[in-house]
């Protein structure tokens, strides 16, 4: 478990074995969740990262009439 120190203007360094992991470059966007008395940062994928992620998925599966657009 790695510590960090708040800097006088509220910032924080993301320690640089996490960075490497979870291949956080400098820019990237972060959402800030504030739960149960933690503050925890999920990284934001650009929407062009997900491309593809539902192919091959079957859509032939059946829906129920009323559950269709």
């Amino acid at each position: 478990m790695d510590c960090v120190t708040v800097s006088p203007k509220f910032q924080i360094v993301i320690p640089v074995n996490v960075r490497e992991c979870l291949k956080i470059r400098a820019g990237d966007k972060m959402q800030v969740i504030q739960f149960d008395g933690r503050i925890e940062l999920v990284l934001v994928k650009p929407v062009k990262s997900m491309r593809g992620f539902l192919q091959g998925i079957d859509p032939s599966i059946g829906r129920d009439k009323k559950d269709r657009i």
